[in-house]
């Protein structure tokens, strides 16, 4: 199968690309490189034993360019990770946010259409269901989120959802994410943010690194097992493995699916575990609570089981490992 991954120099994109090439899918990465790097090609190639690996650096709202990729190369499926992600940003920026995640967003689909692409899998995110009562499952109506990322990841679920209902032929998956981490166990690819981590872990590692002097954990009063938030958090590669399973498993017409452990983890629970795992201490300071955080997220992913026949595997001291040893060989 060929398949097109937008994003595919990414954190999630790159290990995804990795498991679609050891499953022997061809694949072509379109990215941009706004959040990424080149050099990770050569990694994914390292770790699948694989020597076929095309690369676009483009932007997927330029419609002109990607009519010419998708012209030449014939996909059979799109996995669409191409996005802006950090919730922080989000708010000093939304327009750059509404323009880049909605349009290409668009641009994917007005092409998936012309080129009658029947898979199409949407990288989506927990933030849709907005301030609702954990476990959160697929039949919760939408409220409303708390930032534009969320918003926009809510808004392309809408305009693929319009969409499905005129290409009732199409498999339209939309995958909502809880919170990855980790890294391949290679220690080759992992999540390397540019500037000041957005995501917890990467914090973390780089407070056991020695690169910042301590984390701060925002709030400590909330109605959890030890008052810091609790979240859902997921191996990568488990995720990775979630969009193999969407595509190999792929319903007509438009499904949507959480990819969560099912399993909450509070701040301090994750903070003491990778101390523990790996042997090393990560000083952090109480801090105030942020506006919009929740005390409470993670998922009901029975859906994804039973119909995806897929489920996480990797525990959360697989995670934190895998983290801190890819933290170490950057």
């Amino acid at each position: 199968m060929k398949v097109l991954v937008t994003g595919g120099t990414g954190y999630i994109g790159s290990h995804t690309v990795v498991e679609l090439l050891n499953l022997g899918h061809d694949v072509v990465i379109v990215d941009n490189l706004y959040n990424s790097q080149l050099d990770v090609l050569d990694k994914i190639l390292k770790i699948s034993n694989s020597k076929d690996l095309k690369f676009y650096e483009a932007d997927c709202k330029d419609y002109e360019k990607l009519d010419e990729i998708f012209k030449l190369e014939k996909f059979d499926s799109i996995i669409h990770f191409a996005g802006y992600k950090a919730v922080g940003e989000s708010v000093l920026k939304p327009l750059m946010y509404y323009d880049n995640n909605l349009n290409t967003t668009i641009t994917l689909a007005r092409l998936a259409e012309k080129y009658q692409i029947k898979n199409f899998i949407f990288s989506s995110s927990a933030t849709v269901y907005g301030e609702q009562q954990s476990p959160l499952n697929e039949n919760l109506e939408l409220k409303t989120t708390s930032n534009p990322y969320g918003e926009t990841k809510k808004m392309s679920e809408r305009i693929l959802s319009d969409f499905s209902k005129n290409n009732k032929d199409m498999h339209i998956t939309l995958l909502r994410y809880f919170n990855p981490i980790g890294a391949h166990e290679s220690g080759l690819i992992g999540e390397k943010p540019q500037g000041t981590p957005n995501n917890l872990m990467p914090y973390v590692t780089q407070v056991a690194k020695g690169i910042r002097e301590k984390l701060f954990v925002f709030g400590n009063d909330y109605d959890t097992v030890d008052g810091t938030g609790v979240r859902d958090y997921i191996h990568v590669v488990d995720l990775a493995k979630g969009h193999i399973a969407a595509l190999l498993n792929a319903h007509k017409g438009l499904n949507f699916y959480n990819l969560g452990s099912g399993i909450g983890t509070s701040v301090l629970e994750l903070i003491q575990t990778f101390e523990k795992v790996n042997e090393i201490k990560v000083p952090f300071e109480i801090v105030d609570r942020r506006p919009g955080d929740l005390a409470t997220v993670y998922a009901d992913a029975s859906k994804a089981k039973k119909e995806l026949r897929w489920e996480t595997k990797k525990t959360l001291e697989d995670m934190v490992k895998d983290s801190w040893f890819f933290e170490k060989n950057l």
